[in-house]
């Protein structure tokens, strides 16, 4: 067994980041989450935070690394959506997209970063999605800020590759979770159409991919784009 490492997974109380939480306890990981509200996975410390504030973000980390060290795997996860056509979508419906998903991304792997290079080992993980490469209407948002996570995750990669520091990126395509269930029957029928697998992802199936590039097996991973999407995105 190797020893535990401090592991941080924003939005862990919902969908995919509750179950690539859930896996990180598994393992015997000490497992933090900075999150907004809602009910959190036993065995995870909650730290509540916004995002979109530097400071909130600092002062989180602050205390994660109070109680488990220095963080060691930083899992990019949390998210949201604003979907609307194009000629609707209002600039608060983009930028507030952008905020979260790409500049609250980046809050977050700027202060992991620290203690990473002074480590000189680290895993970040961003989760993107299968529309980032792939387009999705009404999601001109979401794709934008879906698809910037690579270059970020790119740059990244040859900023701190050479410190023992990873940056991938895994794309789900359409998960079994509560934001999926909101989605109209006939679409859902629709997209289930389109994918070979024929049926949509567990959220522990993309929790299962987290955990591989997170490992010892995947330190010469970097700066890959790791589609979880039952091949509906192909050559994307």
């Amino acid at each position: 067994m190797s020893e535990p490492r401090s592991v941080l997974v924003t939005g862990a109380n919902r969908g995919i980041g509750r179950a690539i939480a859930e896996r990180f306890v598994a393992a015997g990981d000490k497992v933090a989450t900075i999150y907004r509200t809602g009910e959190l996975p036993e065995g995870v410390l909650g730290v509540v935070g916004d995002v979109r504030d530097t400071a909130s973000i600092d002062a989180a980390f602050t205390a994660i690394e109070a109680a488990h060290g220095p963080v060691e795997v930083l899992v990019a996860n949390a998210g949201v959506t604003r979907d609307q056509l194009l000629l609707r979508m209002t600039d608060e419906d983009f930028e507030q997209v952008l905020d979260v998903n790409v500049t609250g991304s980046f809050r977050c792997v700027r202060r992991a970063s620290k203690g990473m290079i002074r480590l000189r080992r680290g895993r970040i993980i961003f989760i993107s999605s299968v529309v980032g490469l792939y387009g999705s209407p009404g999601q001109v948002n979401y794709a934008a800020s879906k698809s910037a996570l690579v270059g970020m995750a790119r740059s990244i990669t040859r900023e701190l590759g050479g410190r023992g520091i990873t940056a991938n990126v895994v794309a789900p395509g359409f998960v079994d979770t509560a934001m999926t269930a909101e989605l109209p029957a006939e679409r859902q029928a629709a997209y289930r159409a389109a994918i070979p697998a024929g049926r949509f992802a567990q959220p522990d199936e993309v929790a299962g991919v987290v955990l591989f590039l997170a490992s010892e097996d995947a330190a010469y991973v970097n700066g890959a784009v790791i589609p979880v999407d039952g091949g509906l995105g192909m050559g994307h």
